[in-house]
C-alpha cells in the first residue's frame, strides 16, 4: 500500500489538474456565450437576404439561374466540393470525430471524385495522416470565425463552381439543435433546390421592379447568402465545440473529485493505521520499560 507521502502527492496532482479543467470549462463557456451573441446580431441581415430571394421566386417562379437546379433535366456529373469544419484543438469529446466520420462517408459516396476544403487544424492533421488530398486548408478560422473569413471561404468555393470545376458543393458542420444537443449536418450549398426558397404566399404584384433584371439581381444576392450561411455554420460549429469542451471538462472535474474522495479515504486509512501502530509501539515500549524496572 502507498504511504502517506505518495498519497498526498497524488492528491495535489489531481487538484492541480482539476484547476486546469475548471479553467478550461469557464473559458469555453465565455467563448460560447460571445459567439452566440455575435450570431444573434448578424442573423437578421441574412434572414432579410433569404426573404429577398423568396420574393424573387414569388415574382417569377421559373426564373433560371446557374446557382439553382434547372427546371428541366439534370446537372452533369462532375467533381464535388466538400467543406469540412472541424476544431483546431481536441479535448472536446467526440466533436471532431463525429465531423470526420460524416465527411469520410460523403467522400466514399462520391468515390473520391471530390475536392476537400478543410477548416480547423484537427481536420487538416487527420487528412495528412490518412493521405487524403486537400484542395485548400483555411487556417485560424475555427477558433475565430468572422464574416471576412466566411467571405474568403465562400469566394473560393464560388470560383470553383463558376468555373465549372465543381458541380456540387457540400458543407459538413455541427449544428446546435438546442442548448444541450448537437448534430452533425451534411448540407448541400450549391446548387440550390427551388423548394428551399418556396413560399405559400401568392405571387407578388407588379409594385416590385428588379433592375436590370431578376437573374442579375439573383446572381448578386447569392454570394451574400452563401457567405452568411458559411458564417452561420462556422459559428454554430464553434458553439458546439465549446459546448462539447464544457461537457468534457465538467466530466473531468467530476472524475477528479471522485478520485480525490477515494484518495482521501485511503489517506485516512493509512494515517489511522500509522497512528494505531505508533500507539501500539508506545504502549509496548511502556510495558517493556515497566517490566524491566520490576
Amino acid at each position: 500500500m502507498a504511504g502517506l507521502k505518495e498519497i498526498k502527492s497524488r492528491m495535489e496532482s489531481v487538484r492541480d489538474t482539476q484547476k486546469i479543467t475548471q479553467a478550461m470549462y469557464l473559458i469555453a463557456s465565455a467563448k460560447m456565450r460571445k459567439a452566440k451573441e455575435e450570431l444573434d446580431r448578424t442573423r437578421p441581415f441574412f434572414n432579410a437576404v433569404q426573404a429577398e430571394i423568396k420574393r424573387i421566386f414569388r415574382t417569377d417562379a421559373k426564373v433560371e439561374d446557374r446557382y439553382f437546379y434547372p427546371l428541366e433535366g439534370k446537372l452533369p456529373e462532375g467533381t464535388v466540393g466538400c467543406l469540412v469544419i472541424t476544431a483546431d484543438k481536441g479535448l472536446a469529446g467526440a466533436y471532431n470525430q463525429n465531423v470526420i466520420k460524416a465527411a469520410v462517408e460523403l467522400l466514399n459516396e462520391y468515390h473520391g471524385n471530390t475536392e476537400l476544403f478543410v477548416v480547423g487544424e484537427y481536420g487538416r492533421q487527420y487528412c495528412l495522416r490518412h493521405g487524403i488530398p486537400i484542395r485548400r486548408s483555411f487556417l485560424y478560422t475555427a477558433q475565430n470565425p468572422t464574416m471576412p473569413r466566411a467571405r474568403e471561404i465562400s469566394t473560393v468555393l464560388l470560383e470553383g463552381f463558376d468555373e465549372g470545376r465543381l458541380k456540387k458543393i457540400f458543407v459538413v458542420y455541427t449544428d446546435m439543435k438546442n442548448g444541450m444537443e448537437a448534430e452533425v449536418r451534411v448540407t448541400r450549398l450549391l446548387p440550390f433546390h427551388r423548394s428551399q426558397f418556396s413560399s405559400d404566399r401568392p405571387a407578388e404584384k407588379t409594385e416590385f421592379e428588379f433592375q436590370p433584371d431578376l437573374r442579375t439581381v439573383l446572381d448578386s444576392i447569392i454570394p451574400s447568402y452563401l457567405s452568411g450561411f458559411i458564417y452561420s455554420a462556422l459559428l454554430d460549429s464553434f458553439c458546439c465545440e465549446q459546448n462539447a469542451r464544457m461537457t468534457a471538462m465538467d466530466s473531468a472535474n467530476r472524475n477528479a473529485q471522485d478520485i480525490l474522495d477515494t484518495l482521501r479515504v485511503q489517506y485516512n486509512h493509512v494515517r489511522q493505521g500509522a497512528i494505531t501502530q505508533e500507539i501500539t509501539e508506545v504502549s509496548a515500549g511502556a510495558q517493556a520499560q515497566k517490566g524491566g524496572s520490576v
